[in-house]
């Protein structure tokens, strides 16, 4: 029973976790203004793939993580094809949406698909190398500090490697926009991942009362044992 309904939170984990993910590739080609800086409109669901990441870190380690986020790379990927196949195929003369402005939205180059795997899968490797790090010096202690830590140096990475990639290398940004850019796009990712830990300690809560506090805390245990190689006295 236990493990049924393990294997049903990795499900609605792993597809809250797809799901933002692959949203916030579709949307990240828009930029916004936030005063005098300039951002992508893709941060929007980046936090809730911190807090499941971090979620899936606690209950399924690190190979759980790497899992999931290679398969995602991969959805994102078949995602990115189907768009291309999507504009090669005309239009009807009937159709609501017209053939300029389904690739205005969806026509992203070469250069942002490039940025945007290469920072996903970077990020979420070095995320998880931090997560456990900070797990084995503080133990089951400081949950805010593994969750927020690891986001911190995961997305300084991911927001720079793919603001470079898909801006800068192109000659979109000047050197001088893409570190405006990248810069105000980390320090709002870093301040909504600061705001959002609550919902970290809420996740654990509700996963607690859904497998059961004693059958959590177990398994947390468990896999910090097999991660950290520390022993269980």
């Amino acid at each position: 029973m236990l493990t049924s309904k393990r294997d049903i939170l990795f499900t609605i984990l792993a597809g809250i976790f797809i799901t933002n993910a692959v949203a916030g590739e579709l949307i990240g080609g828009k930029l916004i203004q936030l005063g005098p800086f300039t951002m992508s409109i893709g941060i929007i669901p980046w936090p809730v793939v911190f807090l499941t990441t971090d979620l899936i870190n606690e209950y399924y380690g690190k190979k759980g993580v790497r899992r999931l986020t290679l398969l995602t790379t991969l959805l994102i990927i078949y995602t990115f094809v189907l768009l291309f196949v999507g504009m090669k195929v005309p239009a009807s003369g009937i159709s609501p949406v017209k053939d300029e402005q389904f690739y205005a939205v969806f026509g992203q180059s070469l250069w942002i698909i490039a940025g945007s795997i290469t920072a996903f899968l970077a990020s979420q490797l070095i995320d998880v190398v931090v997560f456990w790090l900070i797990r084995k010096k503080t133990g089951h202690r400081m949950i805010w500090l593994r969750a927020t830590g690891s986001t911190v140096i995961s997305q300084l990475i991911d927001t720079f490697i793919v603001t470079g990639i898909a801006f800068w290398l192109p000659g979109k940004l000047s050197f001088g926009d893409f570190i405006n850019t990248a810069a105000t796009g980390y320090f709002v990712k870093l301040l909504i991942a600061i705001l959002i830990t609550p919902l970290i300690y809420l996740g654990h809560g509700i996963i607690h009362r859904y497998l059961g506090e004693p059958a959590s805390e177990k398994i947390i245990e468990q896999i910090a044992n097999e991660e950290t190689g520390i022993k269980k006295s």
